[in-house]
C-alpha cells in the first residue's frame, strides 16, 4: 500500500498513467530571451536563432534571441548575470567567455559564481594555418624554424586575450619555442595578412580561414584538437607533434546563478536533444563543431578546468586585455 506524500504522489500518476516525470516537470516561463554577447550574424548568433526556434516549439513558450556586444563577450554576461533567475534570460556564449576572464583585470561578474552552466551545445577545433609564402609542410617545420630563429617568426590573433593569442602561447610553452605575437582587431584582419606575407603563422577557427584556404593563400596545417577529427581528416592533429597540446573551443548555454536545479536540468535536456538534431548538425558542422551532451555538472567542472588553465598561461605571459 502506498505511504503518503511523495509515495502517494507516484501510485496516483502510475494509477493515472501519467509518469512521474511528468510531476517533476518545473514551471517554465512565458518568454526566454537568449542573450548573445556578439554581433548579429555571427557564428554563436546563427546557432542562438537556430536552438530559439526549437526550444520554442519543444517548451511552448515564445523564444527571442537579444544580441548584447561588446568588450569580448563581457557586456552580455553581465546582462544576464544581473537578471532574474527564474529560466527567462540565459547566455549563449563560447570559450571567449573564458579567456576574456583570464585576461580582463576588472570583470563586473565573477564568471563562476555568478552563472549556472546549463549545457555545452557542441566543441570542435582551431586550425593551425602559415602562409603560402612560406614553405612550410607541416606543423614541424614550423617549429623547427621557431627554434632555429626565436622570435623571427610572427604569428596573428584576434586581438590581446584573444583565443588564438592564448593558444599559441600555449604552443609556444609545450613547444618550447618563441614566436612574435601581432594583436589585430579581429581574426578575419589577421587573416588577410597572413594570406599577404606579413605574418608566418595563425591558430584560428576553420571559418576564419576557410575562404583563404580555398583559395590557396593559406595552408592548413594541423588541428587543435587531441585526435585527428573527421571534418578535418586530412590535417593531422599539433599533438602528434607536441604531445600533450590539445584545445577544443565550444559553445554553451548558461543561466544566472540560483537558477531553479529544475529547470536547469530541463533546459539541459532539451538542449541536449536540439544540439543533436539535423538543424543544429548543418550549422555546426561547417567549423567543425561536433554536438557534445554534457550535464550541468560535467559541463561546470568543465568550465573551472578550463578557466584555471586560461589564467595560468595569461599570468605566466603577463597577457592583460585592453
Amino acid at each position: 500500500m502506498c505511504a503518503m506524500n511523495l509515495r502517494m504522489v507516484v501510485c496516483v500518476a502510475a494509477l493515472l498513467g501519467v509518469t512521474p516525470l511528468a510531476f517533476a516537470q518545473p514551471a517554465l516561463p512565458s518568454l526566454i530571451k537568449i542573450v548573445v554577447p556578439f554581433s548579429p550574424g555571427a557564428s554563436n548568433d546563427v546557432i542562438a536563432r537556430a536552438i530559439a526556434v526549437q526550444l520554442a516549439k519543444r517548451l511552448e513558450v515564445a523564444v527571442i534571441v537579444e544580441n548584447k556586444a561588446g568588450a569580448a563577450g563581457v557586456v552580455g554576461a553581465d546582462v544576464v548575470a544581473k537578471s532574474s533567475r527564474d529560466g527567462s534570460v540565459l547566455l549563449l556564449t563560447s570559450t571567449t567567455f573564458l579567456t576574456a576572464a583570464a585576461t580582463q583585470s576588472q570583470l563586473p561578474y565573477d564568471p563562476i559564481a555568478a552563472f549556472a552552466p546549463i549545457a555545452m551545445v557542441g566543441e570542435g577545433p582551431l586550425i593551425m594555418a602559415v602562409s603560402s609564402s612560406t614553405p612550410f609542410k607541416s606543423p614541424a617545420d614550423v617549429l623547427t624554424a621557431a627554434r632555429a630563429k626565436p622570435g623571427a617568426l610572427n604569428y596573428g590573433s584576434a586581438g590581446v586575450g584573444s583565443v588564438g593569442h592564448l593558444a599559441t602561447e600555449l604552443l609556444d610553452d609545450a613547444a618550447k619555442i618563441q614566436m612574435l605575437h601581432v594583436p589585430y582587431k579581429g581574426a578575419a584582419n589577421a587573416a588577410v595578412d597572413l594570406a599577404a606575407g606579413r605574418i608566418q603563422v595563425m591558430i584560428s577557427s576553420y571559418s576564419t580561414l576557410a575562404p583563404l584556404i580555398v583559395t590557396g593563400k593559406i595552408k592548413a596545417l594541423a588541428v587543435t584538437s587531441k585526435q585527428s577529427h573527421p571534418a578535418f581528416a586530412d590535417l593531422p592533429p599539433l599533438s602528434a607533434t607536441v604531445p600533450g597540446y590539445a584545445i577544443d573551443i565550444w559553445v554553451g548555454v548558461f543561466a544566472p546563478s540560483g537558477t531553479p536545479t529544475l529547470v536547469i536540468e530541463r533546459l539541459n535536456r532539451e538542449i541536449n536533444e536540439i544540439s543533436a538534431s539535423p538543424e543544429l548538425a548543418a550549422i555546426l558542422q561547417p567549423d567543425g563543431t561536433v554536438a557534445t551532451a554534457l550535464s550541468p555538472e560535467a559541463f561546470t567542472s568543465r568550465v573551472k578546468e578550463e578557466l584555471a588553465r586560461w589564467k595560468q598561461i595569461a599570468t605566466e605571459h603577463k597577457i592583460v586585455a585592453e
